[in-house]
């Protein structure tokens, strides 16, 4: 039998998670630990405490680590922290908001979904009269950065609004938790979920929610999926040292420790931020000089990632484009708007503005429909 062939990475991933990590993150996956190992067990511990410093100063806040995807973590919210008599608000303007209402239809949780299209920001009117007109209403959940266009989204105004209606504040903080400062308890929120592979620049393998204390200790019994209990997660963590339910994701455990270690070498979330917010600055400028149109306005956009328009020529093909594009080193993404024909660029990773200017070099080299400007560049 012949071996499986495995592909070099030799490229930057510009996308916004699985991202370009350090060698030193990558390291640390080549020890192997013991899921009872109280070595182990301690340095979860420590993890899920690095987590809440992060969140915020305040006491009363908690964290707890689950296995899977980022959108299994939303899961684990959505079916342990909604009661059965209970009712959902989604906020969507892109397709992550979305598929919170697709895990509500899929558990059977009564829901509204504030639609407010891809390139719009959220209608907080809209959802200030549906709080006070739905007494069932129990939570609501809104996405902070919706990596569908890059849209950075409002979750201060909407959690006063969430807050002052009594309700129960839920943020997918999935792609910006550690790459824009934040603090769950001026926000309000109550259970904020991110991922390991995201601004913290781990690898796959495992999400995490922040939560306060209270909320968590009153969410027990409510799960509708036993893999995906947040509350049994939780107090499994807490009673035992950090011990997982089941099979824990050591290597990326290992990882994501050493990805916190080097965050705090590079001076915390101010830090990271302001390099995040200069790879968008080169990378939209540079993208710009070169004729592409942005699709959302500045004032609209996240540092996360960012949408361009595809050129308007016969000859453009975002395929050939990546290609050409990964043959010079760099990976981006396609679109996902649905109304308009797009592609996407990550800022964050271990990605510094010098990696943006290479990248637009090589963008002015793969720009091979260019016989004439790209039409509506501005």
């Amino acid at each position: 039998m012949n071996p499986i062939a495995i592909p070099d990475t030799p490229y930057l991933l510009l996308t916004p998670g699985p991202l370009t990590t350090t060698a030193s993150v990558k390291q640390q996956m080549l020890g192997d630990a013991c899921t009872w190992d109280d070595d182990y067990n301690n340095l979860v511990q420590r993890v899920g405490a690095r987590l809440v410093e992060l969140a915020t100063a305040a006491e009363g806040y908690t964290s707890v680590l689950m296995q899977g995807s980022g959108t299994a973590c939303v899961e684990s919210v959505i079916g342990s922290a909604v009661p059965a008599d209970g009712k959902l608000v989604v906020m969507a303007n892109g397709v992550y908001g979305k598929r919170i209402a697709q895990i509500a239809d899929y558990l059977q949780i009564p829901y509204h979904l504030l639609d407010a299209g891809e390139t719009a920001t959220p209608d907080l009117v809209a959802l200030q009269n549906l709080l006070t007109s739905d007494s069932e209403i129990t939570h609501v959940a809104v996405v902070h950065s919706e990596t569908t266009t890059g849209m950075l989204n409002p979750i201060d105004e909407i959690g006063r609004i969430v807050k002052a209606a009594g309700k129960t504040y839920i943020v997918d903080a999935m792609s910006s938790f550690g790459g824009i400062e934040m603090d769950l308890a001026e926000l309000q929120i109550d259970f904020m979920i991110s991922s390991a592979n995201k601004c913290i620049q781990g690898v796959p393998g495992f999400g995490f929610v922040i939560a306060r204390r209270e909320a968590m200790q009153q969410i027990a019994g409510r799960a509708r999926s036993l893999s995906l209990d947040l509350y049994d997660q939780w107090q499994c963590m807490e009673e035992h040292n950090g011990k997982w339910r089941f099979t824990s994701p050591t290597h990326v455990v290992r990882a994501f420790a050493q990805a916190l270690n080097e965050l705090e070498q590079e001076g915390g979330v101010a830090a990271r931020a302001a390099r995040y917010q200069a790879n968008h600055r080169t990378l939209v400028a540079g993208m710009r000089a070169l004729g592409f149109k942005t699709l959302l306005d500045d004032g609209l956009m996240s540092p996360i990632i960012t949408s361009f328009y595809s050129p308007e020529h016969a000859d453009y093909s975002f395929k050939r484009f990546y290609e050409l594009l990964k043959a010079r080193g760099f990976v981006i993404y396609p679109g996902k708007v649905s109304a308009a024909d797009c592609f996407r660029i990550g800022n964050i990773g271990d990605i510094q503005p010098a990696d943006m200017e290479r990248l637009l070099a090589a963008i002015a080299e793969s720009c091979y429909w260019q016989a004439r400007p790209v039409a509506g560049a501005r």
